[in-house]
């Protein structure tokens, strides 16, 4: 048996800022963190369209997406995240995110498929945390 064998494959998230929204200071701390949490970051850069987040997802067989949105399009690019990985076989993936989202959005947001929602303030720990008790669960039983 190799080593990679004895190990388990770590969880894999994307972080992913969709849209036009050129504000990405949250997300990049945000993939630092759980990177430094011991997860495995891909980090998708700027401007990424739903299906080009969902083709990232696949290709890098990722556990869980993360978005960040701070451009207010956030009824809009979630839904179009989940329904673009639907459509790619991955409705399986998670979806979690955070940003400019208001109160009222986010009951209807987790209607609509969104695990969890981070709102400015959280802690990078809050988000870790969330992995820990809905992915990591899921993550040992593959």
């Amino acid at each position: 048996m190799t080593e990679q064998t004895l190990r388990p494959r770590k969880i894999r998230i994307l972080v992913a800022k969709p849209g036009l929204d050129g504000h990405d200071r949250g997300a990049k701390v945000v993939a630092r963190a759980l990177s430094d949490a011991g997860y495995e970051v891909v980090y998708t850069g700027l401007h990424q369209t739903p299906d080009m987040i969902a083709a990232a997802a696949l290709q890098e067989s990722v556990d869980a997406v993360g978005l960040s949105i701070m451009s207010g399009a956030h009824m809009t690019l979630f839904p179009a995240v989940i329904e673009a990985l639907k459509g790619r076989g991955a409705g399986d993936v998670l979806v979690f995110g955070g940003g400019i989202i208001p109160d009222e959005d986010v009951e209807l947001l987790q209607k609509l498929g969104v695990s969890a929602i981070f709102k400015p303030g959280a802690s990078t720990q809050e988000i870790v945390d969330w992995i820990e008790r809905n992915i990591r669960p899921k993550h040992e039983v593959a």
